[in-house]
């Protein structure tokens, strides 16, 4: 009988992280494949790193489009703010609006 549902060992945090990493950038499309994207902690709150180091000239029109950013992020629940990078250089950051409970 095949298997219907993947292994426990597929639901490891490193996969499920790649897993959100992923599904983020199939909703970006404008995303160059160099922008490195990964999540860090702060504090008590997650960040959405978006890298430009290796693709410079997309930082601008990835700021311009923060809302569009923010909004998927938000709708994947996989941060509370967006920080855009060059290298270990901050070049800006958006914090997500609190979605209201309902």
């Amino acid at each position: 009988m095949s298997q219907l549902y993947p292994s426990s060992k597929d639901f490891t945090s490193e996969n499920l992280e790649k897993e959100i990493i992923t599904r983020f950038r199939s909703l970006v499309k404008f995303l160059p494949p160099k922008c490195r994207i990964f999540r860090e902690t702060w504090d008590t709150s997650t960040v959405l790193c978006l890298d430009f180091d290796d693709c410079p000239s997309y930082l601008p029109i990835s700021k311009v489009k923060s809302p569009l950013l923010s909004e998927i992020a938000q709708k994947l629940g996989i941060s509370q703010s967006i920080s855009f990078k060059m290298g270990n250089r901050s070049m800006g950051w958006v914090t997500l609006p609190v979605k209201e409970s309902q």
